[in-house]
């Protein structure tokens, strides 16, 4: 068994800031009159909305559970004044951006893994949001500073994602993310 990483999901206190990792993915942040703002993503399966919904309950925040306009599965948040710093750092305008020098770590990448973390031929996939293409490559640097440099995928080729390979890579992203929070998540979780 190795030593845990201070950065580690599993060595940090769950927080509101955590949920940036849904940002990275295909998640999506709306203000309330610069009030309160709330976050929404859609994912792929019911397994993934269940495993959000419970990391929000360890954030200390309700998840409304749901189904997108595209009939997808969907957790959200009420409207919440504590989401005002993350919909201000992620849309300094109209449109969703990574903020200048993102500092990544494994309570945010494990949220993120649980939004759209799957394996793909060769590596391990992060779910990048297909309509917010500017934050791709800012995001590619993000993980590259934490120590898991990464492949833009794009959608051809199963993406638009960000893949992982290599064994000293994804036993990175391991230590970093934490066991799988379900039985259901464990073919989707990294090993």
């Amino acid at each position: 068994m190795g030593q845990m990483s201070f950065f580690s999901a599993e060595a940090m206190q769950p927080g509101v800031a955590d949920l940036a990792g849904l940002l990275c993915g295909p998640g999506q942040v709306v203000r309330f009159a610069r009030a309160a703002a709330r976050l929404s993503v859609a994912v792929d399966e019911p397994w993934r909305r269940a495993a959000l919904a419970a990391a929000f309950a360890e954030r200390g925040v309700d998840a409304e559970l749901g189904v997108s306009e595209e009939e997808h599965p969907q957790v959200r948040t009420a409207f919440r004044t504590d989401l005002i710093g993350l919909a201000d750092a992620w849309t300094p305008g109209a449109v969703k951006a990574v903020p200048v020098g993102l500092a990544l770590d494994g309570a945010v990448l494990r949220l993120w893994a649980l939004a759209t973390g799957r394996w793909v031929e060769n590596g391990y996939l992060l779910g990048l949001d297909p309509g917010a293409p500017e934050t791709h490559e800012p995001l590619v640097q993000a993980v590259t500073r934490i120590g898991l440099p990464a492949s833009l995928l794009g959608v051809r080729a199963g993406g638009p994602g960000l893949r992982l390979t290599g064994r000293r890579r994804i036993g990175r992203l391991v230590e970093l993310v934490g066991r799988a929070p379900t039985p259901a998540s464990e073919p989707h979780w990294p090993v």
